[in-house]
């Protein structure tokens, strides 16, 4: 089956959908599936705009209420991960997944489903050391805190998506994992993203986690988006036993989706013909949810997930064939799941513009279904009870000191990953500047290919769309370590590079005594940050 796989969408629902049809009309390729890589933006109204962790000035409805007043409907069946520029208090009333509109659907926190018998796994959020081992205790009215680390990924997501053992075929995530920038053309990369070099160079581009999954669970595809240039890898893995076939994972990294942006890409996956239609549940995954429930956190408290290590009496946690065998039959072997999408919240109405809407914390009817069928613990309902308890206070004006402690590591005990993907010490030139007198963003395309050889087939009349040729054949010399050419700099890029280090690091806005420090443009915050995170991590 034909695939459709998109970058950060910032809300251009029907950009996407448009560029969809056009396709089939001049080309007669018609996707039986999208994928949307995170930053979807399902914005409904006012108040999640105020949820959305972006400067107030790129805070714009965009199109996605039309389809969620049911005004318009996706042509397509529509999958997406959250990335780290949503309407986090939507997102949060579905963290087990479900429907955000009509034939649209959210994979939650971490999800598995199943479509034509291709088994399609995602983590939501990017990687941030200081909130991974925390629970999922976020919820609306945020603050300045909270409405950042709403979409951080946490451990205790990586933990249930590795106790899988079956074979998964297509993985997001929005940040790339570490280190896939070996696999592929990283010479091209660096030539189009100069930015980039120190961290490619010092192995700390992307994040830790989706490479720990990359490596335990090799997808045949594993797709992101995040940094906004067009990137293909090839990854051979190496097997964990003599009688384990070979595995390999086709990577590819999307551009966000903007007019003469190469945002899509037509990806050919083998299928299983005599399946339904219909999007389904993964039985295997959801006995890993069962298998799990008792882990859920819903503090501010670290911890570290079960290992082998004699402090744990369980740490494996991956269902077994009886345990998948009990999801079928309380399934009665029907694994779709329901199209049950229920309105949650006002739409938004153009001549009825409420500016002031405030969000507030939903239990959603999909949710509290999901949990019932299951035998799962509804988190929204978790996190209202142990407010109700006083463990959870709206107000974290006495965490604030905590928050910026944690920031630099002092704060908490040492994170999982020695490193945080967060910090950035060099400028990315292509971000849009947040103060209100920034030039506009180039919007020249930025896309490296897998190889030369094999050239994009619908460049030359359809700019926003890319067929996937049959292999991603990646050279040899493409996917060795830095080569001592690679790592040689021309001396204005290195007096550029020198310059820029000499200077301190601070943050854009300006403190209190009227000073301005450099603007560090966050690179894992893509094209929006607010100005208070851009203080290096």
């Amino acid at each position: 089956m034909k695939v459709a796989v998109a970058g950060c969408c910032h809300g251009a629902l029907e950009k996407m959908y448009e560029t969809l049809e056009l396709l089939q009309r001049r080309h007669n390729v018609r996707p039986d599936l999208l994928l949307c890589c995170g930053d979807f933006q399902a914005v409904r109204n006012e108040a999640d705009l105020r949820c959305m962790a972006v400067p107030p000035k790129y805070r714009h409805m965009e199109s996605f209420y039309r389809y969620y007043s049911g005004e318009k409907k996706a042509p397509v069946l529509t999958v997406f991960i959250g990335g780290n520029h949503e309407a986090s208090n939507h997102l949060q009333e579905l963290p087990y997944g479900g429907w955000v509109a009509p034939n649209i659907y959210y994979l939650g926190y971490a999800g598995v489903v199943r479509f034509r018998g291709v088994r399609i796994g995602g983590i939501s959020g990017i990687f941030k050391s200081h909130d991974y081992r925390k629970g999922h205790f976020e919820c609306p009215p945020y603050n300045q805190q909270t409405i950042r680390s709403a979409y951080h990924v946490r451990n205790i997501e990586v933990f249930k998506l590795k106790q899988l053992k079956q074979p998964i075929d297509i993985f997001m995530s929005h940040d790339w994992p570490r280190s896939i920038y070996h696999y592929g053309n990283k010479k091209q990369l660096l030539k189009m993203k100069s930015f980039f070099r120190q961290e490619v160079e010092s192995n700390t581009l992307g994040s830790p986690a989706a490479s720990e999954l990359l490596h335990h669970l090799k997808p045949s595809y594993w797709f992101s988006a995040h940094l906004h240039v067009k990137f293909a890898a090839f990854m051979q893995h190496q097997a964990n036993s003599k009688e384990e076939p070979p595995k390999a994972t086709k990577f590819l990294a999307l551009d966000k989706c903007l007019p003469h942006r190469d945002f899509l890409q037509i990806v050919d996956i083998e299928h299983d013909p005599t399946a339904g239609d219909s999007l389904e549940y993964d039985a295997e995954w959801i006995a890993v949810l069962k298998a799990t429930n008792s882990l859920v956190n819903v503090t501010q408290s670290s911890w570290n997930m079960p290992e082998k290590n004699g402090l744990h009496a369980r740490w494996d946690y991956s269902a077994t064939e009886e345990a998948i065998k009990e999801v079928l039959e309380e399934l009665n072997h029907n694994l779709q799941i329901p199209c049950n999408f229920t309105l949650t919240a006002a739409c938004y109405d153009p001549s009825k513009p409420q500016k002031h809407m405030q969000p507030v914390h939903t239990i959603n009817p999909q949710t509290t279904e999901f949990c019932a069928q299951f035998g799962l613990t509804d988190i929204n309902t978790r996190i209202q009870q142990a407010k109700e308890e006083g463990s959870v206070r709206g107000d974290y004006e006495e965490d604030e000191e905590e928050e910026e402690m944690d920031s630099t590591g002092s704060a908490e005990e040492p994170s999982d990953y020695n490193t945080d993907n967060s910090g950035l010490s060099s400028i990315n030139p292509d971000e849009i500047l947040l103060d209100e007198e920034g030039d506009d963003e180039d919007l020249s395309t930025c896309s490296v290919d897998p190889s030369p050889d094999h050239p994009p087939e619908l460049s030359a009349s359809f700019s926003d769309v890319r067929i996937m040729p049959d292999s991603m054949v990646v050279s040899s010399d493409d996917a060795m370590d830095s080569t001592n050419e690679e790592l040689e700099r021309s001396a204005e890029r290195k007096q550029v590079e020198e310059k820029s280090l000499e200077r301190p690091l601070k943050r854009t806005s300006g403190n209190e005594n009227g000073n301005t420090g450099i603007k560090i443009k966050r690179r894992n915050q893509a094209i929006y940050a607010a100005e208070d995170e851009d203080k290096p991590e």
